[in-house]
């Protein structure tokens, strides 16, 4: 049976690292996910498929499989709303001193490709009086500062000021080896509108997906309705007229395989039910949901099917990879019921 990586963290992908920069003080952050290995000069094949009414990001086109390039040298998941979106001009000023990235002529900067999408965390506490001066460049090149392969969990970086319904959201991730060299990884900042829990209050909709009591093994007590398509945990339930773009799901999955653009976005698009199964109601006009997938490694073979069968594998993989990650990003926060909290700085 397949089973997660030794990190059950999207760095069991080889050539990824994840690292966060969380600011206490205004309660928010960043998490970078940073494209490495030998031909982290080229970038990986990257895609993205958004989902959400509400989304904030950056270079999404790029990646379009009918665009030049198609490629990523990091993913930057991040709080701060459109402020956010700075974040990733300091991963790419570190990176372009590092090397990394397009260099186009001879003699000139290297032009590193950084995909990134925001959550909305301005509501959540915190001193959000920075004036001219947000804070996410700089958060930006601690997170790359602070890349490696292990990836703590919680409420730090992107996910430090996110909710999940009515809870404290926060970062996640998870793993599956499929044997044979194909690993599949999904990184998430949780901080959706819907509730990740059943109408029990405490067991979560991605529980058929845990692995190993990863979230705490919680399993329905005797039957369960969930004929209800809002949650009393949801705010939507609470919230008659919520703020569009307020909530927000934003991912990156990964697989060891050499994927095109087109094929990295078809596992995006799978990728995207991991949070229909894992939080309810998804996808909503008030959320910005949105997974970018990037992958390198061998070619896939002939044999399964052919191509695209394999494809189906590696995006079916990352919808569940990303609904065990959703969970766990809540349980480390602490949800009330486990976890570790997660509220120390990087």
């Amino acid at each position: 049976m397949p089973a997660p990586g030794p990190r059950n963290a999207i760095t069991d992908v080889p050539g990824l690292t994840v690292g966060h920069a969380t600011d206490e003080r205004v309660r928010s952050g960043v998490t970078v996910l940073l494209c490495g290995g030998a031909k982290g000069a080229a970038g990986w094949a990257g895609g993205v498929d958004v989902r959400g009414g509400g989304p904030g990001t950056r270079e999404t086109e790029m990646l379009a499989a009918e665009n030049l390039v198609g490629r990523a040298h990091a993913v930057v998941l991040t709080g701060g709303s459109v402020f956010g979106l700075a974040a990733a001009d300091g991963v790419a000023a570190v990176l372009s001193r590092r090397g990394m990235g397009l260099t186009l002529r001879p003699g000139t900067p290297a032009v590193p490709l950084v995909p990134a999408a925001v959550l909305y965390d301005l509501a959540n506490g915190g001193d959000k009086d920075w004036g001219l001066t947000p804070p996410y460049r700089d958060l930006g090149i601690r997170a790359v500062e602070a890349a490696g392969l292990d990836v703590p969990q919680g409420a730090l970086g992107a996910g430090r000021g996110a909710m999940a319904g009515l809870i404290p959201g926060g970062v996640g991730t998870a793993s599956i080896d499929l044997g044979d060299g194909l690993v599949v990884g999904a990184l998430v900042a949780a901080n959706p509108l819907g509730s990740v829990f059943m109408p029990d209050g405490r067991t979560y909709w991605a529980w058929p997906f845990e692995i190993d009591g990863e979230f705490g093994g919680r399993t329905p007590q005797g039957p369960v309705d969930a004929s209800d398509p809002v949650p009393e945990l949801s705010r939507l339930g609470v919230h008659r007229q919520p703020t569009a773009g307020a909530n927000t799901t934003i991912a990156v999955v990964a697989a060891s395989a050499d994927l095109s653009t087109a094929e990295c976005k078809r596992v995006a698009m799978m990728a995207q039910d991991g949070i229909a199964r894992a939080a309810r109601p998804a996808h909503t006009p008030f959320d910005g949901d949105t997974v970018f997938a990037v992958a390198r490694g061998p070619a896939l073979s002939k044999d399964a099917g052919g191509r695209w069968a394999q494809v189906a594998r590696i995006g079916s993989a990352a919808a569940d990879c990303l609904a065990r990650a959703i969970a766990r990003a809540v349980f480390h926060a602490g949800d009330g019921q486990g976890g570790d909290g997660g509220h120390q700085a990087t």
